[in-house]
């Protein structure tokens, strides 16, 4: 019989008031911790660990838990102790009072440089290197000739770090050490060539000038009396600090002010691109992991430039550059320099090794064109195949598949 039933029971009204009123309190206070308290019940959960041994996960708040948003992997570790990113910076192996007292003095690294690199362009690279390290950046440099202790009589030298691969390229490097993850302490991800002459230019002004602008992707123009300019957008404006688009009014690919989609506006080369970390994020996204030249990759970037590519896609004529245009990889450069020294030293009836050697990197550079037009078939194709397999996504740019350069 329930309480409710045994006060209707009752004849005498004072004694049915008097039980209602004296369980009434009580079966509220009930209801109330009930609904205060299901939340913070305890489930318990038997699991099997890799050991075969059951054991109980505590699993409280169920509600609250399952957006937490975890890294996959990282569910059974609780939240405070996930170390979601890194970064490029060295630490010492030793632990001192001397090492932590000077650990709050020295400022981190804001940006990041990476450069691929051969000991040929050793001279070029020192001069690049020096400008950013002097500007507080972290500095990693791709050996794709394997030569790597030959760096090591430069100052800086043990102050960068050293990834060494044969014959590999800069998007390669880029693929496999500059996950987001990794670089997400870094405001800006500098992705250069080693072939760039720096006399004209200052890392920290450049980086007032885009923070100022709010160029999401950008790239120091190049000076046209000096530089190998294979896209007019990328030519230094005298007169200007920063364009975001070029016109073009004769001949092919011709730029006009309503045009709206690369090269005429937002769009950067390849040679020397400058990345916001949210941008590098999603670039690195879209840089394949087998089509090593990323050719077509930079008719793309508009995507990740975080909003209007016309806007946060641009050029800084303020801070230029030169770009020699040195062929580097095809074929071994270090042996090829080992080639020359040798030759240098012998009398001309060596002189047709230095013929071969030259007609093999002449073969290999031929090979790497190829393979980079083959590249650039297989990204569009990919890019087209994605877009007509995705019912979801929405292209930002419709009119990017009919050319809008012509009036």
């Amino acid at each position: 019989m329930t309480i409710r039933n045994y006060c209707y029971l009752l004849t005498d009204p004072v004694q049915k008031r008097a039980c209602f009123s004296h369980y009434f309190p009580m079966a509220i206070f009930l209801c109330i911790c009930f609904l205060v308290g299901t939340p913070y019940i305890i489930n318990y959960k038997k699991i099997t660990s890799e050991y075969g041994i059951g054991r109980l996960v505590l699993k409280r708040n169920s509600s609250l838990c399952e957006n937490h948003g975890k890294p996959s992997g990282s569910e059974t570790l609780p939240q405070g102790i996930i170390s979601r990113t890194s970064n490029l910076e060295m630490q010492p192996m030793e632990y001192s009072l001397s090492s932590s007292s000077r650990k709050g003095k020295v400022e981190a690294s804001k940006s990041l440089l990476a450069i691929a690199v051969g000991i040929k362009q050793k001279k070029v690279v020192n001069e690049i290197v020096k400008k950013f390290f002097a500007s507080n950046f972290a500095v990693m440099l791709f050996h794709y000739d394997g030569a790597v202790d030959e760096w090591r009589d430069l100052d800086w030298s043990d102050s960068v770090l050293h990834v060494s691969a044969i014959n590999q390229t800069k998007w390669w490097f880029a693929k496999r050490f500059l996950h987001p993850d990794i670089v997400a302490e870094y405001k800006y991800i500098f992705l250069w060539d080693e072939d760039l002459g720096v006399e004209n230019f200052h890392p920290e002004r450049y980086i007032s000038i885009i923070e100022k602008e709010g160029l999401e992707i950008s790239q120091p123009a190049l000076d046209a009396s000096k530089s190998q300019v294979h896209y007019q957008i990328t030519a230094r404006v005298r007169r200007g600090k920063v364009h975001r688009r070029t016109y073009k009014f004769s001949g092919g690919g011709r730029c006009y002010k309503n045009s709206t989609a690369p090269p005429c506006t937002g769009w950067v080369e390849m040679m020397a691109p400058v990345f916001s970390r949210e941008a590098w994020r999603c670039v690195w996204h879209m840089v394949q992991n087998d089509l090593i030249h990323a050719w077509g990759l930079d008719t793309k970037l508009g995507y990740c430039a975080q909003g209007d590519r016309t806007k946060n896609v641009g050029v800084v004529d303020s801070e230029y550059i030169v770009h020699k245009g040195i062929p580097s990889l095809g074929g071994d450069s270090k042996s090829t320099t080992e080639t020359t020294t040798r030759n240098s030293l012998s009398d001309a009836s060596d002189a047709s090794s230095t013929v071969r050697s030259a007609s093999n990197a002449m073969n290999g550079r031929l090979a790497i064109r190829k393979r980079s037009y083959t590249e650039l078939e297989m990204f569009q194709r990919r890019w087209s195949n994605a877009v007509a397999a995705d019912q979801c996504w929405v292209d930002p740019y419709p009119s990017n598949s009919i050319s809008n350069s012509t009036i």
